[in-house]
């Protein structure tokens, strides 16, 4: 008896695991990453201070992630995030440095005013990528990366390739300000968007289509769902996540340019697929991609605290790690192919030949 009962559990943890490796796999690498900062670094890593400062860092290209997980759910992909979030944070800089008065403070509205257009802009230029892939047919790869280097393409031109600067600090002091002070206001803007796009794929009809979508869309248009809303939707709601980060960018960095967060482009893509999401579309949780944000904060806070390792070698290191997870993927999906255990019928057939 005593046996069999420590089999049960064993049984559910494998079913478990089995159910959703992806997810078991980052739980694993981010303990094992923490177990070996305390070994090596945990004076220098383990802080309130350091923590916080992670937790106010990665919103920015965390929820742009967010939007490259819903493009890639569809089958698709967006490349222009980074392009969309320079595009909108150089034009709210703009506005900010109109409504900015002599003594260097904004009018109450002037915060509230910004997000709004921020996120009509965010969704103004996603849709513009939607009619591209949904209207012309352009391969979802092509149409985003142009338009990106489009959105590139305007902000130097606006800005001559210099910095939109010298507005007031009160929307950069807001925006990094503390919720008792303790939480960074960036992380609640992330979690209020991840719990929203949650709600939008796992409760309701909308995130229902769009796994069919990315699952078959020959099937999804012969079931009678709309592809071109729906492809429309998607990279609007993409480009809103672009333009939120835009937002905490501006703020972060208090200032905007044309070349902020050039590296975030491969990050989200790396993010997404490390996340467990099917870059064929079709398959993917947003708990997987929170994860696999909070382990690549972890991971490259962790390396610059190493000082013989240059942050220069980041993009290597995440280039590799995108690599290495594509490359698992493929041994783990062919594998539950090969040895997968034929169904009863297909044993039925063998016995009557």
């Amino acid at each position: 008896m005593m046996t069999q009962e420590r089999i049960q559990p064993m049984q559910r943890f494998q079913q478990m695991y089995r159910n959703d490796r992806h997810l078991w796999r980052l739980i694993l690498m981010i303990v094992v990453w923490l177990l070996f900062m305390a070994i090596t670094r945990f004076s220098k890593f383990y802080s309130m201070i350091n923590f916080q400062t992670m937790a106010a860092q990665f919103p920015e290209f965390g929820i742009m992630s967010l939007g490259v997980m819903l493009c890639m759910i569809t089958g698709g992909i967006d490349l222009s995030v980074v392009g969309t979030a320079n595009l909108t944070s150089i034009l709210m800089g703009f506005l900010l440095l109109r409504l900015t008065d002599a003594a260097g403070g904004l009018p109450a509205f002037a915060i509230p005013l910004v997000f709004i257009l921020g996120i009509l802009i965010g969704g103004s230029l996603g849709l513009f990528n939607g009619l591209l892939v949904s209207k012309f047919h352009i391969p979802p790869i092509l149409a985003t990366m142009g338009s990106g280097e489009l959105f590139t393409g305007i902000c130097l031109a606006m800005t001559n390739g210099n910095a939109v600067s010298k507005f007031s600090r009160t929307y950069a002091k807001t925006i990094n300000n503390r919720l008792f002070d303790l939480i960074p206001v960036q992380l609640i803007i992330f979690i209020v968007m991840a719990a929203l796009i949650w709600f939008l794929i796992s409760k309701t009809v909308f995130g229902t289509k769009i796994y069919m979508l990315g699952t078959n869309e020959n099937v999804a248009k012969f079931s009678g769902l709309h592809i071109d809303r729906l492809y429309m939707k998607t990279y609007m709601l993409s480009g809103i996540c672009a333009a939120l980060g835009g937002m905490i960018m501006l703020a972060n960095y208090n200032s905007a340019r044309a070349d902020y967060g050039t590296v975030y482009t491969l990050q989200c893509v790396l993010i997404v697929v490390l996340g467990g999401v099917n870059p064929y579309g079709g398959r993917g949780r947003i708990s997987g991609v929170v994860l696999a944000i909070i382990l690549l904060r972890l991971l490259e806070t962790g390396l610059n605290r190493f000082p013989r390792i240059s942050s220069y070698y980041i993009s290597l290191i995440w280039g590799g790690v995108l690599i290495l997870v594509m490359v698992m993927n493929y041994f783990t999906e062919h594998k539950k192919v090969i040895f997968r255990e034929p169904t009863q019928p297909t044993l039925q057939k063998e016995t009557a030949k």
